[in-house]
């Protein structure tokens, strides 16, 4: 895609289209002459350059990157309009697209009938999740793996609920085990599954969890927000091929959210919450006597908490889909090429002498830390924060995060680690750029250079 001919085109539309209504005098309060202009946005460009280089193979640091050109020309064609999705009067095309985008996410997991709308981020969408979870269990807690986004603790709070943790095995993942133990109680009303911990990318065994949570009378929630979309690369072929049965049971959950923002390929913020049964949409009505005039159809700020939202999001997400859809042969082929350098990187760290794997990526998150010797928690610790800070400058940078492991989950993986502190940050990449298979082997090499200096 040409994306400066297509922005034009955008522009150009969009005044077609503002024609058909005549002219009128814009204020003159609005105005604001080129040269003045041009001098306040040099400013703006060279202030937007203190960034990293998400666009880049070589950066490989937290789950950033650049929308697809198509979602960019979708966002700002929409946003030239502003409609707003709260309301069928307020956007009443973008809210035909918002319905036909989530129609097409609740088909990606399965859902036969669903309630669901885009939200503004993961946070959000999963607020509302519990939101409902809480109308339905009233006094019952919310259970979450111990590694669940933070999130969780959050909005439990925020409602009102007891927040739960629940411990994890030595993948990271929810310990059934412990899990029982607190249904047990009777003070729980919804378990949390993560189809994708944001810290190790662990998913979380659902199709286990499911018969577990129905002896129990509690609802289960899926928070698939980082990596809802790999569903499409349940039971593929080849080695991006994931195990199925814990992504076909993602159709058996209550209620999922996902992230269109991170694997969708779309601008910040797209997130979006799905509920399996659509009579939940009773907890949200209310009545504006202002707002909900145009339709005797449902208005998406009906079944939604947030009021404004974006239809500019939704059309965004709905040219994208049109372009690449949430089917194995679309987005599907995005996913898989960041699994495949995950995986071929995860050979590269495990026959290395300068690094070590922490955990094989389960998706396409490779966490693994530099080998010290004395081998300590300490050593390891300061040696990580070194290889961050150096891999960010000089002429051949390298951008990566850390991720504080604690002395019990290290003694998990790595016994042979002598634990002389509560923890230590190791290395963490995030492949979700395609372009990040062509480019493992020069990653891999950087850190192995940094390593060796530590």
């Amino acid at each position: 895609m040409d994306l400066q001919h297509w922005l034009g085109r955008a522009t150009h539309a969009i005044q077609d289209w503002a024609d058909t209504f005549g002219p009128y005098r814009p204020h003159p309060s609005l105005q604001v002459d080129d040269d003045r202009f041009g001098a306040v946005f040099e400013e703006f460009t060279a202030r937007l350059a203190d960034n990293y280089p998400f666009f880049h193979p070589r950066y490989a640091g937290q789950m950033l990157k650049p929308p697809h050109p198509a979602a960019v020309v979708g966002h700002l064609t929409a946003m030239l309009i502003n409609p707003n999705n709260h309301a069928l009067d307020g956007g009443p095309a973008t809210a035909a697209m918002e319905r036909e985008a989530v129609a097409r996410l609740a088909t990606m997991f399965g859902y036969d009938t669903h309630l669901g709308h885009l939200t503004t981020s993961g946070t959000i969408a999963n607020l509302e999740a519990l939101f409902v979870a809480r109308e339905l269990h009233p006094g019952r807690g919310v259970a979450h793996s111990a590694d669940a986004h933070y999130t969780h603790g959050r909005m439990c709070h925020v409602l009102g609920l007891t927040s739960h943790p629940v411990r994890t095995d030595d993948r990271g993942r929810m310990d059934l085990g412990a899990l029982e133990d607190v249904l047990r109680t009777g003070e729980v009303g919804t378990v949390v599954l993560t189809t994708g911990t944001t810290g190790l990318g662990a998913v979380d065994p659902v199709h286990e969890v499911l018969p577990l949570a129905e002896r129990h009378g509690v609802r289960v929630h899926v928070d698939a927000a980082y990596g809802g979309f790999f569903t499409l690369l349940a039971g593929a072929e080849g080695p991006e091929g994931l195990p199925p049965e814990p992504w076909r049971a993602i159709a058996r959950a209550d209620s999922i959210v996902v992230d269109p923002h991170k694997h969708g390929l779309q601008p910040y913020g797209c997130g979006a919450v799905l509920f399996r049964d659509p009579d939940v949409g009773r907890f949200y009505l209310h009545d504006s006597p202002y707002t909900y005039f145009t339709s005797t159809e449902l208005h998406l700020g009906e079944i939604s908490l947030e009021c404004s939202r974006a239809g500019a999001a939704a059309a965004a997400l709905w040219l994208t889909f049109q372009l690449l859809p949430p089917t194995p042969d679309g987005l599907g082929r995005v996913l898989a090429a960041g699994r495949r350098a995950a995986l071929r990187w995860a050979d590269l760290i495990e026959a290395s002498d300068a690094l070590e794997l922490y955990q094989r990526p389960e998706l396409d998150i490779v966490t693994y830390f530099p080998a010290v010797a004395p081998a300590t928690l300490t050593g390891i610790d300061a040696a990580s924060a070194r290889i961050l800070a150096d891999g960010m400058t000089g002429p051949d940078p390298v951008f990566v995060s850390t991720l504080r492991a604690d002395r019990d989950s290290f003694a998990a993986r790595h016994p042979g680690i002598v634990a002389d502190a509560d923890g230590a940050r190791i290395l963490r990449s995030v492949l979700m750029k395609p372009e990040s298979e062509d480019h493992v082997e020069h990653l891999h090499n950087r850190l192995e250079r940094l390593a060796g200096c530590a």
